[in-house]
Formats: C-alpha cells, sequence, structure tokens
C-alpha cells in the first residue's frame, strides 16, 4: 500500500520541526512559492513513463504558459509594490521583495528544466519520426522549398525595423518574440542594427517535406533568418539574438467609471502597453546589442533571464500532433447520461424525475448546452438568467440565449468584464447579448462574479416551476472537455428560490433576506464553512468520529487554514484533495498532525470544489454534510468575489460525491502527489506487483451514479479500474 492511498493508508508519524513557531507565519507556506511547487509538478509528467510522448511534451508547453501568465501578473503585481516601497508581509512573513527574489531563483530553475524536458522529449520524438531541424540540418531540397513558404507565406507579415535616429524603438507587445540584428552593408561595412518581429499570427514551426509517416519541422526565426537579404537586400548579418517580453497584464479600472464597458476597452490598451516585468534573451547575446534592447524596454539586469535553448517554449503544443494518435492519450468520447436517453434526451423530464449530478468530462457538457437550447426553443419557458465567467468565442451558451431573446423570452445575463485575459471576449458576447434582447448586468464593480447558475422559469399547468443549474466550472464547452468539474441539475422549489435571490441580488443589489440552501460569499460561505469545522471539533471532543474531506485548486485563507488547524489539534481527520497552491503545512506535531494533502496531476485538470463534514459519522456516511463549490479556499473567492456553496441533500447525488468522485480522487496513487511538512510534494513509488489505482481511469469507465437511470444511493461501483 502507498502513502498516496489516502482511503485506506494510516496517517503518517508527524514530524517534529522543533524551528517551526506554529503560532507564527511561518506556518503558512508561502503562495507564490507553492504555485511555482505545482507548475514543478506540471512540468514533471513530461518524465513520467505512463504519459503518451506527445501528451508529456503537451505538459511541458502548459508549464511554459502557466509560467508566462504567473510572471504577467502575480510577479508584476509583487514587483509593483516592492518598486513602491511597500514592505506589509504576505501571511507567511516575506515582503514583496523578499518573495521577488525567492521566485526568480526558482523560475530560472524551472525554465532551465524546462529546457532540458524539451531535449530529451525531442530525442524521443526523432526516434518516433518527429523531428526538429536547425539551420545545419537543411538540405538543398529543403532551402529550395522554404524559399517559395517564405515568400508566400512569411515574408508578407513581416515588419522589418531599423533602430536609428530616424526609426525610434518599436513597441514591442506582450509575449512578442523578435530578432534583434547586429547587420553590415556589404558594399561599404556600414553598419545598421535592426528587429524582426516574429509574427504571433503564424505558426512558429513550420512543415518540411518529408517521407510518408515522418515529420520534420523548422522553427520560423530560423526561417526568417535563412532570408534575411529578402528583407536586408545588400547586408549581411554579423551577429543576432532573439529575445521575448513579457508585460504588466493586469488590468486598473477606475472605480467611478460611468460606463463600465468603455472603460474596460480602455484598460485593456493600456494593458497591451503595461511595463516589462522579464526579458528573455538568447544565450551568448552580443553585448552592446543587447544593451540597446534592455535599454529601450526600461529592463533591469535581474528581469532578464538568458536561456540556452528555445523562447517561447509554450508553442511546442503546435507540435502535439493530431495524426499521431499512438503518441496521444486513447480517444476518448465523454458519455451522455442514461437517464437523459431514458427521457428521448428531454432535459426538464430527465430533471424532473429526481436531481441529477454529471462529472465533467466524462459526462458531456452538451448537456448543459441541451439544457439551454432546449429552454431556448421550448414554448412553456419564460425567462432563463445566466452567469457568464468564460465562455467560448462562438459560444453555444451564448447562443441559446440570444434565441431565447429573440423568442420573446425574459432573458437575464450577468456578464463578468473581470475574468483576467477574457475581459475583451465578454465585451463581445455582452453586446452580442444586447443586440437580441437580453438584459445584461455586470454585477458589482468591487467583486468579480464568479458564481456558476442557470435559472430556467417554465409554466407547467398552472404553476411555475424553476430548474436550476448550479456547476464548479465555466459555461466553456472547450475546457470543459479537459476539467474535471461538476454540474448539478435540480428543480427543488427552495433552490429555485434561492437562484432569483442570487439573480436579484447581481442586477439590483438587494441583498439576500434568506437563502434557504445555499451558501455565498463574500457573505456567508466562509463563515458557514468554519462553523462547520467547529461542529466537527465539537464532534471530536465528544468522542464521536469527526471527519473532513475538502478537494479545491487553491487553498490558501488564512482563516480557513487555522480553521482546520483547530480541527486537527482536536484530533478531526482531514483529508485534502489540493491540485495547486496550498499555505497549509501538513504532518506538523502539535499544528497538523491529522491532516494530509496531495495533489493529483494527470490526463484532466481537477478542478472541481467540494467540501465534506463527517456530522458525527465518519466518512464516507450517508449522514455527511455535503457541499459543492464555485469557490476556491482564497482570500478573493471567500472574501471578494459572488461564490456559491450548494449543499446536496439528494441521498444518490450524495452518495455520488462522497463515494464515487471524493473516494476515488483520495485512492488514486497513478498520478498523486503527497504534501510533506516542509511544503514540497513527493510522489511515492507504487509497490512492485500493486496495480496503480488511477481515478480519471475509473471515472472515464464508470457513469456518473445520478446520471443512471435506475441507480440509487446504494449502487456506487467499487473503486477499480480495467488495465
Amino acid at each position: 500500500m502507498t502513502q498516496a492511498d489516502f482511503l485506506k493508508s494510516p496517517l503518517p508519524a508527524p514530524a517534529e520541526l522543533p524551528d517551526l513557531d506554529l503560532t507564527g507565519p511561518q506556518r503558512f507556506n508561502n503562495r507564490e512559492l507553492s504555485w511555482l511547487g505545482f507548475n514543478w509538478r506540471v512540468l514533471e509528467e513530461a518524465e513520467n513513463p505512463r504519459v503518451p510522448l506527445l501528451e508529456r511534451l503537451r505538459f511541458v508547453s502548459i508549464s511554459a504558459a502557466n509560467l508566462d501568465e504567473f510572471y504577467t501578473v502575480r510577479v508584476a503585481g509583487l514587483r509593483e509594490l516592492a518598486q513602491a516601497g511597500n514592505t506589509t508581509p504576505a501571511a507567511d512573513g516575506l515582503t514583496p521583495a523578499e518573495q521577488l527574489v525567492l521566485i526568480d531563483e526558482d523560475a530560472r530553475n524551472l525554465m532551465a528544466a524546462q529546457q532540458r524536458a524539451l531535449g530529451e522529449l525531442r530525442t524521443q520524438m526523432e526516434a518516433e519520426g518527429i523531428s526538429i531541424v536547425g539551420l545545419d540540418g537543411l538540405s538543398q531540397d529543403d532551402i529550395d522549398y522554404l524559399e517559395t513558404a517564405f515568400l508566400d507565406n512569411v515574408f508578407p507579415v513581416l515588419s522589418p525595423l531599423a533602430i536609428d535616429p530616424a526609426h525610434p524603438f518599436p513597441f514591442i507587445a506582450n509575449m512578442g518574440y523578435c530578432l534583434a540584428l547586429q547587420l553590415e552593408r556589404m558594399r561599404d561595412r556600414r553598419a545598421l542594427q535592426a528587429l524582426l518581429p516574429i509574427p504571433a499570427q503564424i505558426d512558429r514551426f513550420m512543415k518540411l517535406p518529408a517521407p510518408d509517416g515522418q515529420h520534420r519541422f523548422i522553427l520560423l526565426e530560423d526561417v526568417v533568418l535563412l532570408h534575411v537579404d529578402s528583407l536586408f537586400p545588400g547586408y549581411r548579418v554579423k551577429d543576432h539574438f532573439g529575445f521575448r517580453v513579457l508585460r504588466d497584464s493586469d488590468l486598473e479600472v477606475e472605480e467611478e467609471a460611468e460606463d463600465l464597458v468603455r472603460e474596460f476597452e480602455v484598460a485593456l490598451k493600456r494593458r497591451r502597453r503595461g511595463e516589462v516585468v522579464r526579458l528573455t534573451v538568447s544565450k551568448g547575446a552580443p553585448k552592446a546589442l543587447r544593451g540597446i534592447v534592455m535599454r529601450e524596454l526600461h529592463v533591469r539586469d535581474e528581469e532578464v533571464i538568458e536561456l540556452d535553448g528555445m523562447i517561447g517554449v509554450a508553442d511546442t503544443k503546435e507540435l502535439v500532433l493530431d495524426d499521431r494518435p499512438d503518441l496521444l492519450w486513447p480517444v476518448f468520447t465523454p458519455r451522455v447520461p442514461e437517464r437523459v436517453q431514458d427521457h428521448d434526451g428531454d432535459m426538464f423530464d430527465a430533471i424532473k424525475q429526481k436531481d441529477m449530478l454529471l462529472h465533467h468530462p466524462y459526462e458531456t457538457f452538451d448537456m448543459v448546452v441541451r439544457f439551454l437550447n432546449q429552454a431556448a426553443r421550448d414554448p412553456d419557458v419564460v425567462a432563463i438568467k445566466q452567469t457568464l465567467y468564460r465562455t467560448s468565442k462562438r459560444s453555444p451558451i451564448v447562443s441559446a440565449l440570444c434565441e431565447a431573446a429573440e423568442d420573446g423570452k425574459s432573458v437575464t445575463a450577468l456578464v463578468e468584464l473581470k475574468a483576467r485575459f477574457d475581459e475583451a471576449a465578454n465585451i463581445r458576447q455582452s453586446r452580442r447579448l444586447e443586440r437580441s434582447g437580453a438584459h445584461v448586468v455586470y454585477g458589482f464593480l468591487d467583486w468579480k462574479t464568479h458564481a456558476k447558475i442557470s435559472q430556467v422559469v417554465r409554466r407547467e399547468g398552472d404553476r411555475l416551476v424553476t430548474y436550476t443549474h448550479w456547476g464548479t466550472g465555466n459555461y466553456h464547452p472547450i475546457t470543459a472537455k479537459i476539467y474535471t468539474d461538476l454540474s448539478f441539475f435540480t428543480c427543488d422549489a427552495a433552490l429555485g428560490r434561492d437562484a432569483a435571490k442570487i439573480f436579484n441580488y447581481l442586477s439590483g443589489y438587494a441583498m439576500p433576506a434568506k437563502l434557504e440552501n445555499l451558501k455565498i460569499s463574500p457573505h456567508t460561505l466562509k463563515p458557514s464553512m468554519i462553523e462547520l469545522i467547529e461542529a466537527e471539533i465539537a464532534h471530536a471532543q465528544a468522542g464521536r468520529p469527526a471527519e473532513i474531506w475538502l478537494k479545491m485548486n487553491s487553498l490558501i485563507e488564512p482563516d480557513m487554514i487555522d480553521a482546520l488547524y483547530r480541527a486537527s489539534q482536536a484530533g478531526v481527520r482531514i483529508e485534502c484533495v489540493i491540485r495547486g497552491i496550498c499555505g497549509l503545512r501538513p504532518g506538523v506535531k502539535g499544528l497538523s498532525e491529522n491532516i494530509r494533502v496531495k495533489s493529483i496531476i494527470g490526463r484532466f485538470l481537477e478542478h472541481s470544489r467540494i467540501i465534506c463534514f463527517g456530522n458525527g459519522h465518519g466518512l464516507p456516511n450517508a449522514g455527511a454534510r455535503v457541499f459543492m463549490s464555485s469557490a476556491d479556499w482564497m482570500g478573493r473567492n471567500l472574501n471578494r468575489r459572488v461564490e456559491t456553496g450548494v449543499e446536496i441533500l439528494n441521498p444518490t447525488v450524495k452518495a455520488q460525491i462522497v463515494s464515487q468522485i471524493m473516494a476515488a480522487n483520495l485512492a488514486d496513487t497513478a498520478q498523486s502527489w503527497v504534501m510533506e511538512p516542509s511544503g514540497h510534494f513527493v510522489r511515492h513509488p507504487v509497490p512492485e506487483g500493486v496495480k496503480p489505482f488511477n481515478c480519471h481511469r475509473f471515472f472515464m469507465e464508470n457513469p456518473s451514479l445520478s446520471g443512471r437511470g435506475s441507480a440509487g444511493a446504494a449502487d456506487v461501483p467499487d473503486l477499480t479500474h480495467d488495465d
């Protein structure tokens, strides 16, 4: 038995850390370093032999993209604080300047590790017939082919830019990649310095002719270097280097903006021109030319990272080739729930039979789209209300809402403009909705609306019935294929009334007087969770079973962590599945000896938020109190956002969450990392002869309990899967 099996293995002996002040800030892990630790785990999947080769390359790309976003948002914010002289420590006691030093060291090591992982994968890819060719590996046939490809597909998009008094240094956009060139005119040896921005509108990897079954690529910048004479006739390249810019991408919005949409459009333009927070340059860049770039971009030495290898590793996602299925995860087609099929695809009839919880991506997100499409076309539906935080460009959800509004139904859409990096898309969606006749509201200026709610009001006979959908993830059909999330459908009247009150709150600022079965932040969710933790403490002190199971993306809010510490010290057993940031230190004697934390990194991105309290019965148990939520336990989610926590009362749905979803996550040994008291995560080896349990594979093979036509709470499948 491996220590990663939290369902069966005993708690390990607690660690004694005599130098740790159990009451001081050291009881918390640093948020930013914890996030970097998560990204290390993502990268290390590139070395996992159980992962198909091109999926391992995808993990390298994801790790690089994650790090880019981390710099443009989190590091940018810390940098601004440090430059302003702010010395306010984080919960763990580190000031912004101290955090930046530690982040810089870890991030540089991470980027070097990305290069090593990419180098190892390139060797293995070449053995499989997929190669990246350098300039020195081109044949004459390749050169002839590239000449035509360059003139047809690259040359029209390039903008060579001289740097001299008549041509000031150009603006380089966030994530912009450039070649800096030191040129010499051949007839008189006159020097010329220039930039060649590599256009983001063209794939970074160009295909080369290859035999059947082979794939050959060359980097776009190498193709550009090969044809510099077409861009600068009469010049030769004396020296060059590549560089990439990351800029501060946080938005600043005026609090008293009269027109929020217009203010966000202005802020988006400002963000494009944010200060440079990181400059990555290729190894061996000529000193003088590098100095010009740094001076013009206002970059200090400590903000420059010299990289021996490929700059912009995130672009390697282009090499994850669909036509090499043998090197990808086996194709998985999400299921249509049996219950919906039993009712000939009618979502309202399926929900009316009893509450239904779908587990995405194992059950298809198309059911959510179908729910809204059916509502849009049903003549008995009179009103639809919907929150939109992130969604796709050609969103079928928005299309359904537009169709409903055009059909004369009352449609209200809460569009969150502050969804980072989706602001522009959400502005477009809001205008599309307004043109169709929908009521579009934007919620609160100070708080993001992160709750995931659909409400459909339907006339049935002489009464109105409210159907609601509550989610842990976004209404985004594309990410729903890789994010694990929960979709809860119900026509429970109390939850219908709660949904109506929340929408009234969002559109009219009318604070709900009483919610029957719903907790919301920033008002009742956090105090309710602390109250339930205290109830578990009371059970433990009274000698009754006391246990808490948590699953979320991030656990960092100090009050919640301290409440869990108190529970651990009272004897409450706490099992946590935290994918990313974790500020809690588990397994420390006298502090957290009854707490364990694991992180699951695998084929799908764990995204659902689940909280289970034994309620005096231990876990799993039918008497437990179970919640699904849109909120992680972070300061922003609990204190500065509108979020929901729905208590699950239906016995079958509760059994599905506790005994199927949570139990499988806790039992996973194939893709689990266990957190040590130091804050580091370790992947424990599975003993020889023992088949590792993979929760993702289990969910792929076993339908969700409440979505089965005849399933009851006693029909939970055994935690096994096929090899």
